[in-house]
């Protein structure tokens, strides 16, 4: 027999309470990202780019792609992808090729200008894991919790948007 008590409406609250807490979290989070790096780039002099701008260098990295793959990687919505992409272009951080097989499609790779930028958001992000760890903010067990939970919010997410009308 079972000594689990039934989800009652009172668990129900307290649950949905810490769902929009999380929410929350994970909104100022991002805007607070949005802000450190924006923050290390007038540090460092870099002006004439956002932080939006930076963290996509930093994520498409030594890869070449398209728009819609950085938008099917769920990184950007759409419409920015498009306008930073060529924007990104007209400042020389990235090259832009269109498809030999589809001429529609355009596949973008990082300049040595690009790569800088990278490489000051990849330096960025490991100063704060070191000092994440080193001051004992949070251990690696902790980030394998947080992101494994965040998956499967990811995944619950996803799976809303495919299959629930």
């Amino acid at each position: 027999m079972s000594m689990e008590r039934p989800f009652s409406q009172t668990d129900h609250k307290g649950f949905m309470t810490g769902y929009l807490d999380a929410l929350g979290m994970v909104e100022r989070l991002h805007r607070l990202l949005l802000d450190v790096v924006k923050d290390e780039f007038e540090r460092v002099g870099v002006l004439d780019i956002n932080a939006v701008q930076a963290l996509l260098l930093f994520n498409i990295g030594d890869n070449e792609v398209t728009a819609g793959e950085l938008k099917s990687r769920g990184y950007y919505q759409g419409s920015n992808v498009s306008y930073n992409l060529k924007k990104l272009v007209e400042m020389g951080y990235m090259h832009h090729q269109r498809c030999e097989i589809d001429r529609r499609s355009v596949r973008v790779r990082l300049t040595p200008r690009g790569r800088e930028v990278r490489d000051i958001v990849a330096s960025l992000f490991s100063r704060h894991a070191e000092g994440l760890e080193t001051k004992g903010v949070i251990s690696a067990e902790g980030i394998e919790d947080i992101t494994a939970s965040l998956k499967r919010m990811e995944r619950y997410w996803s799976d809303q948007i495919r299959y629930i009308y």
